[in-house]
């Protein structure tokens, strides 16, 4: 197993102590868990109202399993945190924090070996991956990224620093679609990009099942109207927590999506009448039966020695005349 090579970041020391303290009572790593929800939490409770009560109540459910003290804590880490990242902002440009942290205090061994990309190997892929004179950017203004195994969201900061490098904003010049089966990496991920000021939508979710289990928008995203640009989702159908924003956020869009759904729901449901075909055995039919049947069609000419059958001339019927349309169109 390779060794973690120590942490030179002064912030993200004190986090590491911070986390050291407030664990007394609990393991590290469930300190460490906690503070990220809580901290996901705070930000996607001033942004997303379709989850805030559901969030708000499991906020209190966390924070309450800790004493004063202890809770005086993780305010203190969140600010470091902050100020950390905008450090990395105007110094490195983007970089993940949080997974240092992860492997610094070895919870990658403690959580199935979880092993995030090293910041310089997602740096090398983010520059073969871009393109300085990308058409998509030129054509749309912007260009989206779909990360179905984010992480802690390195790739996506390595994507950002590179494109800080060339000349563009990617603060409105990038949308990302973030997807992870690991809780913990939801946070990770949400926590960074909401503060590094990125449009985004983290989804907890199995990118290989296309399962969804919830939803985390940036501020930047809902508050710059991404959601009308851009829905970050994982299949084409309508996002159910989309919709429910969209709705709340624009009464005429909501107007119509319950006129189309008043449509959907009233328009009545049209069977294509199949035509019924018969198809006789003629070794099966007797002689009898055949002679009546041809016999309302055609008319028997005798001469004498030879029996001749002519069909007679009569005008098709309006229905018989759709029917024969009908069966040359299929």
């Amino acid at each position: 197993m390779a060794k973690v090579s120590p942490i030179k970041d002064s912030y993200q020391k004190e986090i590491i102590n911070l986390i050291k303290k407030a664990a007394y009572s609990k393991a590290e790593s469930e300190v460490f868990c906690d503070w990220l929800e809580m901290a996901a939490i705070s930000i996607s409770n001033q942004c997303d109202f379709t989850h805030r009560e559901t969030r708000e109540n499991r906020y209190l459910e966390i924070i309450n399993s800790y004493e004063k003290k202890q809770q005086q804590l993780f305010p203190e880490m969140f600010a470091l945190l902050v100020a950390g990242l905008d450090e990395k902002v105007h110094t490195t440009g983007p970089e993940d924090i949080l997974g240092s942290i992860y492997h610094t205090m070895e919870f990658h061994n403690i959580f199935k070996a979880q092993y995030f990309t090293p910041q310089h190997i997602a740096d090398m892929m983010a520059k073969i991956s871009f393109g300085e004179d990308d058409p998509t950017i030129k054509e749309n203004g912007y260009i989206s990224v779909c990360e179905p195994t984010c992480g802690s969201g390195v790739m996506i900061t390595s994507f950002c620093k590179v494109m800080k490098d060339a000349g563009y904003n990617y603060c409105n010049q990038l949308v990302v679609t973030a997807i992870d089966i690991d809780i913990k990496c939801v946070h990770m991920a949400y926590l960074q990009l909401s503060l590094y000021g990125i449009p985004a939508v983290v989804i907890h979710g199995n990118s290989l099942t296309l399962e969804s289990w919830s939803r985390w928008y940036t501020p930047v995203y809902m508050l710059n109207g991404w959601i009308w640009r851009d829905s970050c989702t994982m299949t084409t159908a309508r996002c159910t927590e989309n919709e429910m924003i969209k709705c709340a956020l624009e009464p005429t869009y909501a107007a119509l999506r319950q006129v189309e759904k008043l449509i959907a729901d009233t328009a009545p449901t049209i069977e294509a009448e199949q035509p019924e075909i018969t198809i006789f055995n003629a070794d099966s039919v007797p002689f009898e039966q055949e002679q009546m049947q041809l016999g309302d069609d055609f008319h028997n000419n005798e001469t004498p020695g030879i029996v001749a059958s002519k069909p007679k001339k009569r005008k098709l019927l309006q229905s018989e005349n759709t029917m024969q349309l009908s069966l040359l169109d299929v």
